[in-house]
């Protein structure tokens, strides 16, 4: 068999195993996690960034150049208010859409470098006391956690991720997507109202300094 016939035979081939893995299933399932839903509109003034109180200027603590949010932190930080008793963060705030009933989407890509740990990367405020919030999605040495567990990916660390993150208030759940495939489930826990924060927020164990990176950051409701 000539090289020529023997390069479209394994091409063919390549095609054929391509397609097995898509359609058969042979690969995880992939998803549109925001199909029925309808984006809302974000500008600047809704994207509120919380940072340490006694650090003055913003950019001491956060950038956006070139569509890239990042945002860092370090464990000896104030917390964002003077009368707060919780641990360092910088976060964006989506401000401008608390909720408190209906099915939300929270969409954007996430990257954390290497040697961030024992933070909170995103979450879902609002929930029942003794509860603060509703899902954390936390990042101990590479590894992205429910809280502290169950661990939701194995391998965070510098590389871009896609992140979906569904709330149904009156169905009480919460569904994780990681690159379009639907990773974890859990039940809600309560609240009155609800907003999403992305960003560094300390927790226990958390490394000397924290930083994460977000872009194309969506809010989506479900179509009523």
């Amino acid at each position: 068999m000539g090289s020529a016939s023997l390069s479209s035979c394994l091409q063919s081939m390549f095609v054929v195993l391509i397609t097995l893995y898509r359609v058969v299933g042979w690969g995880p399932a992939v998803d549109d996690p925001t199909k029925g839903f309808i984006s809302q509109y974000l500008n600047e003034s809704n994207l509120v960034v919380q940072r340490p109180y006694d650090i003055v200027s913003e950019n001491q603590r956060y950038s956006f150049k070139n569509g890239v949010h990042k945002l860092w932190v370090l464990n000896t930080d104030k917390p964002h208010t003077p009368v707060s008793k919780t641990k360092p963060r910088t976060e964006i705030r989506i401000h401008g859409y608390d909720y408190s009933s209906g099915v939300w989407q929270f969409e954007a890509y996430g990257y954390v470098p290497c040697g961030t740990t024992g933070v909170c990367v995103m979450q879902v405020f609002g929930s029942d006391p003794p509860h603060a919030t509703t899902l954390m999605l936390r990042v101990y040495n590479g590894t992205l956690s429910y809280y502290q567990a169950p661990v939701i990916v194995p391998n965070i660390y510098d590389r871009w991720f896609k992140l979906n993150v569904i709330h149904d208030v009156e169905a009480s759940r919460v569904k994780v997507y990681i690159d379009g495939v639907l990773k974890f489930e859990a039940l809600g826990r309560g609240g009155h109202s609800h907003y999403f924060k992305c960003g560094v927020y300390a927790q226990n164990n958390s490394s000397y300094y924290m930083e994460s990176r977000w872009k194309n950051i969506r809010l989506l409701k479900k179509c009523d």
